[in-house]
């Protein structure tokens, strides 16, 4: 069975930020079954629940800064469970909290706290990894020790299919690792090699240093993903969503004719 598409909003913010209805609709007509949300941008949970049972897109889920939730974990989960989300997403972590750092631990037990608090709400929470938890802490890297230590019940996975390839590993059989605890799975493509660069695409400064083969985010089936892989194990690892995303616009193309393009190489695969 075909798995379910839907698009990480970060993907058009600027285009939520200046029409969230219209934007909804527009990514509905693309094809795109579901949102997975980065923001409100002011609006209420009943509005949004509203603007997407209007436009026909199921809510499946939100990235909520860490630190964010942290404050309010009820507070913050239950807004989104009331738009209708199942999951919520620890999306990124700033370097004072990463592996390495002596607030990482802290993380892991926090998040069997936050997991709690969304299981008790109807939610799932789930952590969307970038290439620093590939760093290895006593031989493990350091996302397997998150995901070992917090148990499953508590804490699912939303591998970053593109982080995952940047931190070393392949990105279907690392899909494959996690069956039956990645409901969802981030399809993300790109080309380019890793490098010092790479975070200012996703708005995190850093100092530049010139390299040969420079990293961009594309759209969905125009990058060295092997993408067909990769939705093939995520059909086998029992996933329910294919959650397209890509932080930069490319290839000449507005992040909604990226969108638009990542929705239809994966209709031309059969989902």
């Amino acid at each position: 069975m075909a798995l379910s598409v839907a698009l990480q909003l970060y993907t058009v913010r600027d285009d939520m930020a200046a029409d969230f209805a219209g934007t909804l609709a527009k990514v509905k007509a693309m094809g795109y079954e579901g949102v997975e949300f980065a923001g409100l941008f002011g609006h209420s949970a009943a509005e949004v629940k509203k603007m997407c049972e209007e436009t026909g897109l199921t809510p499946i889920s939100a990235h909520v800064p860490y630190r964010d939730i942290l404050k309010d974990p009820r507070g913050v989960l239950s807004a989104y469970a009331k738009i209708g989300c199942k999951y919520v997403a620890i999306p990124y972590l700033i370097p004072e909290d990463r592996p390495g750092s002596e607030k990482f631990g802290e993380v892991i037990q926090n998040a069997k706290l936050i997991g709690a608090v969304a299981r008790e709400l109807g939610m799932v929470l789930l952590y969307h990894n970038h290439d620093f938890e590939f760093e290895k802490i006593d031989g493990k890297y350091a996302l397997e020790v998150l995901y070992d230590t917090v148990p499953a019940e508590l804490l699912q996975t939303e591998l970053d299919t593109c982080w995952v390839n940047v931190g070393g590993e392949e990105p279907a059989s690392y899909v494959r690792k996690y069956s039956g605890r990645a409901p969802v799975v981030h399809l993300k493509d790109f080309v380019g090699q890793k490098n010092e660069n790479m975070y200012e695409l996703i708005g995190i400064e850093s100092e530049k240093k010139e390299t040969a083969v420079p990293f961009e985010f594309r759209p969905v089936g125009y990058g060295c993903q092997n993408m067909p892989a990769i939705v093939k194990a995520a059909e086998d690892s029992d996933a329910v969503w294919l959650v397209v995303e890509q932080d930069r616009p490319s290839m000449g193309l507005t992040a909604l004719e990226c969108a638009a393009k990542s929705r239809e190489y994966l209709k031309s695969i059969g989902h």
